[in-house]
């Protein structure tokens, strides 16, 4: 196989998990690493640096447009970002010691938790207005947008969202994704932030958390040009697509298949992971 028809089907196979990805609200970078390592047999590290450029790419056109929209909590984006560019270098530097058959095996469990959280439904909470001590210490209350007017919320327990964003860092440099999962889940549960605002947000940070585990990869020889750009081309134009689909798409039947796929991906990483076929 050349190099060209490598870089077409790679950036094809992108392509599809970019447009699932935003029809699903997923992310195309959870599929990304196992497509890359499973079907086209890359080395892991290197599947994981291509997913990194990917992120950020993906994440910085539709980040601006949810800040004007005025869905962004760009304080509480800001102040997290601390604790996930922390934990992402963190990861990084964990990256280099750790064997690939336990990143698989780890991907793995990402996967399925990833699986099990599109599956489940996405019921809004009660948007919570008592101010809490640290929100209004740092100014973090905000308000977004509804059918119904602009909606204030207060957001609370910052310091153990703080932490898990920590985690979310971690994850997102040792696995090459954004780990929104991880994030939504602790804005919208966690800190009991209004769903679209915590998507939103995460999208926000997800790009800053890419690119600080990025440039360790970058400094250890783990980004190749010619496997990164058709995978950041392919991405990115699936996502931009999906995002025009969004609308008229059936997105239960989508996120149905779409898990269906993670879920074969996550038995496969698992499988490589502890038979060290990485």
């Amino acid at each position: 196989m050349t190099t060209l028809t490598l870089a077409l089907l790679v950036a094809g196979g992108s392509f599809g998990a970019g447009l699932l990805g935003a029809l699903t609200g997923l992310g195309g970078g959870i599929v990304v690493v196992p497509m890359l390592t499973l079907l086209f047999h890359v080395d892991l590290r290197y599947a994981i640096g291509a997913s990194l450029v990917s992120v950020i790419a993906t994440s910085s056109g539709a980040a601006a447009a949810f800040v004007r929209e005025g869905f962004t909590n760009v304080r509480v984006g800001i102040l997290l970002e601390v604790a996930t560019t922390v934990g992402a270098l963190v990861g990084a530097a964990l990256s280099g010691v750790i064997p690939t058959s336990a990143l698989a095996v780890l991907f793995g469990c990402v996967l399925l938790f990833t699986a099990y959280r599109s599956i489940g439904r996405r019921e809004e909470h009660a948007v919570l207005t008592t101010p809490d001590r640290w929100s209004a210490r740092l100014r973090l209350d905000s308000t977004y947008p509804t059918a119904q007017g602009m909606l204030a919320y207060s957001v609370q327990r910052v310091p153990a969202g703080f932490s898990l964003m920590f985690v979310a860092g971690i994850l997102s440099a040792l696995l090459g994704i954004g780990s929104g999962i991880i994030k939504v889940l602790a804005m919208d549960q966690m800190m009991r932030l209004p769903f679209k605002v915590s998507t939103t947000t995460s999208n926000f940070m997800i790009g800053v958390t890419a690119a600080a585990s990025a440039g360790v990869y970058l400094h250890r020889g783990y980004i190749d040009p010619t496997l990164s750009f058709p995978v950041m081309l392919g991405v990115l134009a699936g996502a931009l697509l999906g995002a025009r689909l969004l609308s008229v798409a059936n997105t239960t039947l989508l996120r149905q298949l779409f898990t269906g796929v993670v879920v074969v991906m996550a038995l496969e990483m698992l499988y490589k992971g502890f038979t060290g076929g990485l």
